[in-house]
């Protein structure tokens, strides 16, 4: 079967620094044969004469930008993709550190499973899962932004003699934190795995006789591929706008929901302006028409240069994108040095949008575990909380709820160089309309 003809599926990666995400990837990419030995041996020669011994050769294998090897740290998403038996899986590695966070909301977004990576070596699991740990954060930020199938690598087990009591401890350790975050543990794999080793990874080791589950791999296949949101009204955030002499204007974005055609009437949002679909391609090549998941230019007829831009959607004019001038959300508060109050105004990333956006209101602090009130009208949230806000960008914004549209709905809040928040839109309170501007 070829690549294409497969089901895809997008999987990130995830868990705490150190816990052996890349080392774990990398492995497994090798024993899937998508990668060959020769190349591992290059990487482990190139690390052998940084000093660091071989340790870091799987690691290399996506860090591949040459500051991350110096620095041995994964700093932003390397797409690679492979094939299981079932699916063609494209990987989005989700860097763990906090800096980073915003690569994993962007990448958690676009994804259909998670693998969580934990180690069982005492002390880097408490480290991970503890309140405050990256494991912890990225699974619940995985279950906020939606992503509802999750397999999780316990690593490190030759550095734990492959003890099947240490497996069970860990194993209910993150159990019991998956439910809290709001994930059914009854269809979750829990696989024992040296990455470094390659035990269970794609083939079940002699190393822990006492696991009878599947390999890594064979979990992979055990995920189901998410239906396309085709028969969902049409949405295309737009990532850029080029005019093409003789063309004329071609904009350029993957389509999110629904399906676009040729000679279609469309509107794009906030500026209201309506104009026809001429031609569609992707890739170079003509099509008559475009579905969700698929990255397309197409030029517009009876659309301006200046009433279109990178962070508008592009929707039908009998179902046009919703523009907000002020939204309730969920957020957690990933990363704030101190705390925030009302007023504050960091920079909202939503699809393709990216605006300053004050939180006007905080309406209610909520248990991130049942989603229960905890406190009305907090006077300021910190690292950690979950809560209801309202949220006024300075400029109307076209966003969608995300119980409607979860690929639109969803959004990091930015400042000073790092992610503080991340949520979900809840309800759209007050409404741009642009033909009332």
């Amino acid at each position: 079967m070829s690549a294409s003809k497969k089901p895809h599926m997008n999987l990130v990666v995830v868990g705490h620094v150190d816990n052996g995400k890349s080392t774990t990837v990398g492995h497994l990419m090798v024993d899937l044969k998508v990668i060959d030995q020769r190349t591992i041996d290059a990487y482990a020669k190139e690390s052998e004469a940084t000093g660091k011994g071989d340790t870091f050769k799987y690691a290399w294998v996506l860090d591949s930008i040459k500051e991350e090897r110096d620095r041995g740290v994964t700093i932003d998403l390397a797409f690679q993709k492979f094939e299981t038996q079932k699916f063609f899986y494209t990987l989005i590695d989700a860097p763990g550190h906090r800096d980073f966070i915003k690569n994993m909301i962007t990448g958690a977004s676009e994804a259909d499973a998670a693998v969580l990576v934990v180690s069982v070596k005492p002390g880097e699991t408490e480290a991970a899962t503890d309140p405050g740990g990256q494991a912890r954060e990225h699974a619940f930020l995985s279950r906020t932004l939606g992503v509802s199938q999750i397999a999780v690598v316990l690593n490190k087990m030759d550095d734990v003699a492959y003890s099947e009591q240490r497996f069970k401890e860990v194993k209910d350790l993150v159990e019991k934190m998956l439910k809290l975050v709001g994930y059914n543990t009854s269809k979750v794999q829990f696989i024992p795995v040296s990455a470094w080793k390659g035990d269970n990874l794609v083939k079940l080791s002699e190393n822990t006789p006492w696991y009878k589950g599947p390999t890594l791999a064979e979990s992979l296949d055990m995920f189901e591929a998410p239906e396309k949101p085709i028969g969902k009204p049409l949405r295309i955030p737009i990532q850029d706008v080029y005019t093409i002499t003789g063309v004329g204007t071609v904009p350029v974005g993957r389509v999110e929901t629904g399906v676009v055609r040729a000679n279609d009437k469309v509107i794009v949002m906030p500026s209201g302006v309506t104009g026809e679909v001429k031609s569609i391609e992707t890739h170079h090549t003509q099509m008559e028409s475009a579905e969700a998941g698929d990255n397309i230019g197409f030029n517009l007829r009876g659309v301006d240069r200046k009433s279109i831009k990178r962070g508008d959607i592009l929707g039908s004019t009998d179902n046009p994108p919703s523009v907000a001038r002020e939204f309730e959300a969920q957020i957690i508060v990933i990363h704030h040095p101190t705390a925030m109050a009302p007023g504050y105004t960091p920079v909202l990333h939503a699809h393709t949008a990216q605006v300053a956006a004050t939180l006007s209101e905080f309406v209610a602090k909520i248990d991130a575990k049942t989603g229960g009130i905890v406190e009305e009208k907090p006077k300021f949230l910190k690292t950690g909380d979950a809560a209801i806000v309202r949220v006024k960008p300075t400029r109307p914004l076209a966003i969608e709820t995300f119980k409607e549209f979860p690929e639109i709905g969803r959004f990091a809040l930015r400042d000073m160089g790092t992610t503080i928040a991340a949520g979900v839109v809840k309800g759209i309170i007050e409404k741009y309309d642009p033909s009332k501007k």
